[in-house]
């Protein structure tokens, strides 16, 4: 069974909850007694060796914790008596023994169910006559890890989640990203570095400060795991969601990775993990959420720090704060001068070019490209996320860029790379495929221009598309078909997406016609300028603003002049507008013998209908 059709029959449980619970309550009960099944067919093989340890340590005189992390080589334990199924030989007290049960859990365990807020829902199980039937179907559930792997299980929480935020109609990009965008932020983390994670013995670290269920730490273990069987990846995360945390925290604490890495809160007003960097950061921040709620945290360490705290580059405005996240990432990087480290972030395209010059956006985005972060930008197919159909980018930042990257940002457009999913889940209509993947990850690492040719036929249907690096010639154009190509990846240096606003201003005249001049001050004997008239140009910081202003301005304004204290530089990253092609209308004289042939079978139609 996969993991899809699994997490359909675990979710229908709900068929047992219909009437008595709301729609929104069903993940709030399906959700705890998935993991608390899966925790217990983990130990189920070790369960009676741990309860022998148990009394002989106990007996002993001595802590029995370590000892039973030992039998059970998973890093939890349970001290009960009890398992799902024994819980189900006694129907009276099964509220009783089921709360017996989970208190016999090693802390971490129970730090989970706590955030499930598991023995609330126990009761209102037990109140409503339901928790026997509910206890009972989780039992017969076959989730040992023989049967259902690792990485399955990580798909069946994501599911199961995914069908309770859609019920709850939760906000955009939130809860987790979809597998496929995280394989390909993963092999664009990792491939400049394949090399290096070779080595035996290599240890790495591994940040998300929105951890979700976990799913981008699993997907980079699994990598490295397929790249060197021998290295290990140290995951940390945090994560605001109870639910979503403390699946995540399950699915690290099955995988023997240290749960204490992985913390519970909001990680814009309370860094869990403060004063730690690491090698690797990956997040998938929610797109466009406000954080007024957080803002005075915020603003208290922007300006209270500045540069020695978290945010002084600048604050994007209360409507979005996903470039917050970016630079909680930035600030947890670790020294070039000791390894460095590689960021790689999910982002609506609100951060391209959201904000004029001077503010917050702009001054983030001119930090990070002043100061030599991006290596690339790759924007995805739409409707690639489960709750949104918008268009999303994954942004690849370093402060250890190679020498042939550095001053200089990949522009990479995967919008065309997809497929059509099966059957749509939520938003998430198409799909990256391995090949999709493999192509954008080798422009990425081979730090590439290159062109997409699709050829079509007659009737217009794609017939094959090619990739073509810069020197190599189109493709032929097949007969009666067409061959129509664009750029997919594209090199720019940092300079280009950055501009100077300048202030143009003109005088102010009186009655007669003549300039204003000031009277006092610096002003004095000054044109002054006439409000109503000023206008503002953006000037490319590769130009010379004086050359600008004589070629752009003075000739239709020669009493103009600029105000250089107003100036300010701003950066923008208008990704579309590098991969535009113009495509010429068709020629007049076969429009019009369209128009014609259409005319003369309407007219034909009046006839045939006036006869």
């Amino acid at each position: 069974m996969n993991q899809q059709a699994l997490s359909s029959f675990i979710w229908s449980v709900a068929d047992l909850l219909r009437g008595d619970f709301k729609q929104s309550d069903y993940g709030r009960i399906i959700l705890p007694f998935t993991v608390l099944r899966r925790l217990d067919c983990v130990l189920e093989d070790t369960k009676a060796a741990a309860l022998t340890e148990l009394a002989a340590k106990r007996t002993a005189g001595l802590n029995p914790a370590p000892f039973l992390l030992r039998v059970t080589g998973c890093g939890f334990y349970n001290t009960s008596m009890l398992d799902m199924k024994r819980l189900m030989g006694d129907q009276d007290h099964i509220a009783d023994n089921l709360y017996t049960y989970v208190q016999g859990f090693s802390p971490d365990v129970r730090d989970i169910f706590e955030r499930f807020d598991f023995d609330t829902t126990v009761e209102r199980l037990a109140k409503s006559g339901l928790l026997y039937q509910v206890a009972e179907r989780f039992a017969g559930f076959d989730l040992h890890p023989e049967s259902v792997d690792n990485h399955q299980m990580g798909l069946v929480f994501e599911e199961l989640i995914r069908k309770f935020a859609e019920i709850s109609n939760e906000t955009a990009g939130e809860h987790f990203t979809p597998r496929d965008a995280i394989r390909l932020m993963v092999n664009l983390l990792f491939i400049e570095d394949d090399a290096v994670l070779a080595r035996p013995g290599t240890v790495r670290t591994i940040y998300d400060p929105t951890a979700g269920t976990g799913g981008m730490l699993s997907v980079s273990g699994e990598y490295l795991a397929e790249l060197n069987p021998q290295a290990r990846l140290t995951m940390f995360g945090q994560e605001l969601n109870p639910e979503s945390y403390a699946i995540c925290k399950a699915d690290m604490l099955i995988k023997g990775q240290a749960v204490s890495n992985i913390v519970f809160g909001n990680t814009l007003s309370a860094d869990g993990l403060l004063g730690k960097l690491f090698d690797y950061m990956l997040s998938n921040p929610p797109f466009g959420v406000e954080w007024k709620k957080i803002e005075a945290a915020v603003r208290k360490e922007y300006e209270q720090k500045g540069y020695n705290g978290r945010f002084g580059p600048g604050l994007p405005r209360v409507s979005d704060g996903s470039l917050l996240f970016l630079l909680h990432l930035i600030s947890k990087m670790r020294p070039a001068a000791d390894g460095g480290s590689r960021i790689g972030i999910v982002l609506n395209g609100s951060p391209l070019f959201t904000g004029g010059a001077g503010s917050g956006e702009s001054e983030i985005r001119r930090y990070c490209l002043e100061n030599d972060l991006v290596e690339a930008i790759v924007g995805l197919p739409t409707d690639m996320f489960y709750n949104t159909g918008i268009s999303t980018y994954v942004w690849i930042l370093s402060n250890r860029k190679p020498e042939h990257r550095r001053g200089r940002v990949q522009l990479i457009d995967a919008s065309s790379f997809w497929q059509k999913m099966r059957k749509s889940l939520g938003s998430k209509r198409k799909e990256m495929s391995e090949e999709h993947i493999a192509t954008v990850t080798r422009l990425f690492g081979d730090f590439a221009e290159a062109r997409l040719a699709i050829l079509t036929d007659t009737t217009g249907k794609e017939v094959s598309r090619q990739v073509l690096l810069a020197g190599e010639p189109d493709p032929a154009v097949p007969q009666d078909g067409k061959v129509r190509v664009t750029p997919i990846s594209r090199i720019f240096k940092n300079e280009v997406f950055g501009y100077r606003t300048i202030t143009v201003e003109r005088p102010l005249r009186d009655d007669a016609g003549q300039p204003v001049l000031g009277q006092k001050g610096k002003a004095k004997g000054k044109p002054q300028p006439d409000p109503k008239l000023r206008d503002t140009e953006s000037v490319p910081l590769a130009q010379d603003v004086t050359d600008y202003f004589k070629r752009e301005v003075l000739p239709h304004a020669p009493d103009a002049w600029i105000d250089h204290e107003k100036t300010k530089i701003g950066y923008e990253i208008p990704f579309n507008r590098h991969f535009y092609v113009f495509e010429p209308p068709r020629p007049r004289a076969a429009i019009d013998t369209d128009l014609k042939r259409v005319t003369d079978r309407i007219k034909n139609m009046i006839d045939g209908l006036t006869a």
